[in-house]
């Protein structure tokens, strides 16, 4: 499995995300500009200029024609995925973290960091058809929990929201009225800070990634822990085959423990465990620092990892990965 190396960002990566059709990869970087690059090839197709800080995530509508991103300019910025024009800015008074569209993209949730007195808040936005009649009031406004949220995306039917981050505790809320339905179990939680959240393609459940060298799986719904997956390294990035029972997990201790020790050291690989039994299937090696974003790609036969070392890497899988038999 050779993979391609798409160096187009001159600082590490934040966030990779494919379009629903899987032609496209877009990512996101410290170095201001988001990227959309030929999923296949790994060819660049172009830049959204416009963001004045790191860019932490990025999300694709269905019909990828819209794109928006969160920066740490204290905005997120939606975009016509074609021809890289800036449709609308939503300005905010902190950092915006995550971003997610709901399903028919009608509506998107944005993050924001606790900023100079101010809490993480989580805000609902509606997205119109025609970019002329965009506004940027929120439609709600989320404030609660203490710490950063690194990442809050839509529940079945939108009907929910989920959010998780460095208090270590996953949280549903009720999308219209802003309530909190559910939180997750300390016992059985995350021990320290939740890095990374992902959705299953069938929404009915997702899987966390976390500090504390860990990534669990819970029921979308019920907050039920599912499985547990250990590895022993922080877990920056967590991802999911839509096609095999495969979990993917990437991390590595930070850069700068490791910089007087050899590459292997560092333990930069991306690690595949089976979803069911829980145990490490195998690893792809490749980056020289730790793996901040994963994503696979809809058709299940190929995934993308970004790096603090500025590189996206695209895997291809050979015929051999399909016919793993455990």
């Amino acid at each position: 499995m050779r993979p391609i190396l798409m160096k187009g960002h001159e600082r590490p990566l934040t966030f990779l995300k494919y379009n629903r059709d899987g032609d496209l990869l877009f990512s996101c970087a410290k170095d201001h500009t988001p990227t959309v690059w030929f999923a296949d090839n790994g060819e660049r197709l172009g830049t959204y200029r416009g963001h004045n800080g790191a860019v932490w995530c990025c999300d694709v509508s269905r019909d990828s024609s819209r794109l928006i991103t969160g920066s740490a300019d204290q905005t997120a910025m939606l975009w016509d995925v074609q021809t890289g024009t800036q449709l609308h800015t939503f300005t905010f008074d902190s950092p915006a973290r995550s971003v997610d569209f709901s399903v028919g993209d009608k509506l998107a949730v944005i993050t924001t960091d606790p900023f100079m007195g101010l809490t993480s808040a989580i805000h609902v936005k509606r997205i119109s058809e025609d970019p002329s009649e965009q506004i940027s009031e929120s439609v709600l406004v989320l404030k609660g929990p203490q710490g950063r949220i690194n990442r809050a995306v839509w529940g079945p039917l939108n009907k929910t929201i989920i959010s998780a981050g460095e208090d270590a505790v996953i949280r549903i809320w009720d999308a219209e009225t802003g309530k909190m339905l559910k939180e997750s179990d300390k016992e059985i939680g995350h021990k320290k800070g939740i890095t990374s959240l992902q959705k299953s393609v069938d929404g009915s459940h997702f899987i966390t990634g976390s500090l504390d060298k860990s990534a669990k799986l819970w029921d979308i719904r019920t907050l039920t822990l599912i499985k547990n997956y250990t590895t022993e390294r922080p877990v920056n990035a967590v991802t999911m085959s839509p096609l095999l029972n495969h979990v993917v997990l990437g991390g590595g201790q930070d850069a700068s423990a490791v910089t007087t020790t050899d590459h292997r050291a560092g333990k930069f690989e991306a690690k595949f465990y089976d979803k069911i039994l829980t145990e490490e299937i195998g690893g792809v090696k490749g980056h020289f620092g730790p793996i901040n974003a994963l994503a696979f790609n809809p058709d299940g036969k190929s995934f993308a990892s970004g790096g603090e070392d500025g590189y996206v890497r695209l895997h291809h899988f050979d015929q051999d990965y399909f016919n793993i038999k455990i």
